[in-house]
């Protein structure tokens, strides 16, 4: 094919031309569709945003439109609308939630009374369904104007006294009593909360009666009461080898002739009495005192001047299993100054409250509770109510006081140490590491401001204190080595708290060893830190106490078994105790 036959392509200027009127073509027809637009809105021939909202009628759909055109001419209308089929809704499920959420989102509709009234009938019925002296007050509580109210006031009446007459739980019968108190009924009804008030308090023990008597200062029962306080407190003394004093408060008493069972109970102490008074070596070494220094003694060694003689004599007290022994020792734990004077008073209160029969260990909590917490105004004295309420088992109020304690002075270790106990018994064992590291900055710091003087002087009770840092110092590492065993939370947390115990160790650890060398070259033969001359004999008490108690009732046959019916029931030792209650199972049972 020749060149003159082939088609003719257009030039250059010829191609951008055509694409130019294709653009505006382009242009022209988007301009045409806007300008159709308008014109068939404003001829009616396409319907508006409202319109299709309108023709679906639906919740949905209107609250699109409301969402998309907030200012549309016809929102009005809408809004109106979607109330209707709101409400509709709401009669359709017709529950309590629907009425309410229909309130909620249009509290002043025209719809609004109906509404309520609609409500009120579903409360009401529900109401009327469990028919409970609860279910009325809250329905009257929610509509207090309703149109119902006087028949709910009818059976509210109704089921109370339904309640009142059946209950036994003296907290409604109280609540009754506190929202009618102009009720006809209401001498009857304190009549019968007095009655099962002091029923619970006598089932219960110490800490209820002395709640009955502050809480019923009229109550017909009163006196029933202090004779059951009054006997709990004549059984403490019996328990503690106190026998003269138990019969002569009993005889002093003026309700000592209603402790009927007390002739009884009197005869059983002295024969237990003689028992432990027998002269022969195994009956000796069967019995605790044998290996203790006396009460007395031990409370004038309370106050010696030397700190470690006082935290010695704490934790010997602490195996007389005795009622005298608590408040010596309550009284250490407040006002002693060297931390270790307090641990050991605590941990004695554990033992002896622990070895106590549980009623009277009760009582003599509670009898001291009332009133330390009527003038506890500082440190010393929250932590005494803390001990208190932890050791006869209410931790949860004990560690409110415990936490009142420590926001009230500077840190105690004291404190610091059981918050460690508390924490580890309940696996937090982070937080136990946090206590402990507070326990570590304490030593710390006791470490590095106790005098020790470089002229070869050192004050007894800067060693002493020192002492206390170490013995700190070692229970923080220790329980941080725990938590780092046993946790795997903010393990760079936890080796920085443990970096921090280890310095507080070395530094007390030293300190206590340059302390202790210059005290024992002005006063040779001063009783050191490690001193365990107390401990080793109490420890050796123990297995001497074991080994005497396996053949007690075959050397001493009329008194054997008496004596480790003591033992079972009130030796400070739990492996002595444990013991004795074997012995006596292999015991024949007595005819």
């Amino acid at each position: 094919m020749s060149s003159k036959n082939l088609p003719r392509q257009p030039s250059v200027q010829a191609r951008v031309s055509g694409w130019a009127r294709v653009r505006y073509c382009s242009r022209d027809m988007a301009s045409f569709r806007r300008a159709l637009a308008v014109l068939l809105l404003a001829t009616g021939c396409l319907p508006s945003p409202y319109d299709r909202a309108a023709k679906k009628d639906t919740i949905d759909g209107y609250r699109a439109f409301l969402r998309e055109y907030p200012t549309h001419a016809d929102t009005d209308a809408a809004e109106a609308r979607l109330e209707e089929l709101e409400f509709e809704e709401a009669k359709r499920l017709h529950t309590v939630i629907a009425y309410k959420r229909f309130l909620e989102a249009y509290p002043d509709a025209s719809q609004a009374r109906t509404a309520k009234t609609l409500l009120e009938g579903l409360r009401f019925n529900g109401a009327k369904e469990t028919d409970s002296v609860a279910g009325w007050r809250q329905f009257l509580q929610e509509h207090p104007e309703g149109v119902q109210r006087e028949e709910a006031k009818r059976l509210l009446a109704e089921a109370e006294a339904r309640e009142l007459a059946t209950t036994e739980d003296p907290r409604k019968l109280a609540e009754y009593l506190r929202a009618s108190p102009d009720d006809p009924r209401r001498q009857d009804v304190e009549a019968r909360l007095d009655d099962q008030s002091f029923a619970q308090a006598k089932a219960s023990g110490a800490t209820k009666l002395f709640a009955y008597l502050k809480e019923h200062p009229a109550g017909a029962h009163r006196e029933e009461a202090r004779v059951l306080l009054l006997q709990l407190e004549v059984e403490g003394l019996l328990v503690s080898g106190l026998v003269d004093e138990a019969e002569a408060r009993a005889k002093a008493h003026p309700l000592g002739p209603k402790l009927t069972a007390f002739p009884e109970r009197l005869a059983r102490a002295r024969a237990e009495r003689a028992a432990l008074a027998r002269p022969e070596p195994a009956a000796q070494a069967a019995h605790v005192g044998h290996y203790l220094r006396g009460v007395e003694d031990l409370n004038r060694a309370l106050v010696a001047p030397d700190a470690l003689d006082r935290w010695q004599a704490a934790e010997e007290l602490g195996q007389h299993v005795s009622v005298r022994v608590l408040d010596p020792l309550l009284e250490s734990l407040r006002a002693a100054r060297n931390p270790l004077i307090r641990q050991h008073a605590l941990e004695s209160l554990r033992t002896v409250l622990a070895a106590l029969p549980k009623p009277v260990a009760e009582y003599e909590v509670s009898s001291r509770l009332d009133s330390l917490r009527e003038r506890a105004n500082s440190a010393e004295m929250y932590l005494t109510v803390a001990v208190l309420l932890d050791l006869s088992g209410q931790l949860a109020q004990a560690s409110t006081e415990y936490q009142r304690a420590a926001e009230s002075g500077v840190p105690d270790p004291v404190i610091l140490r059981r918050w460690v106990q508390i924490r580890e018994e309940r696996r937090q064992h982070f937080s136990a590491a946090v206590a402990a590291r507070q326990l570590a900055l304490w030593s710390l710091e006791v470490a590095q401001e106790e005098p020790v003087t470089p002229e070869g002087r050192v004050p007894l009770a800067s060693a002493r204190q020192l002492c206390a840092a170490a013995v700190n110092a070692n229970f923080a590492v220790a329980a941080i080595a725990r938590a780092r065993g046993a946790s795997t939370e903010f393990p760079e947390d936890l080796a920085e708290f443990e970096r921090k115990a280890m310095d507080a160790k070395r530094l007390a650890d030293a300190r206590l060893a340059d302390a202790e060398l210059l005290l024992r070259e002005q006063t040779p033969g001063v009783k050191t830190c490690a001193d365990r001359g107390v401990r080793d004999r109490l420890e050796n008490g123990v297995k001497e106490r074991t080994a005497a108690l396996d053949s007690v009732a075959t050397k001493l046959p009329e008194v054997g078994r008496l004596l480790l019916e003591v033992a079972r029931a009130r030796d400070p030792s739990p492996q002595v105790r444990a013991a004795a209650s074997a012995r006596l199972t292999a015991l024949k049972p007595v005819p």
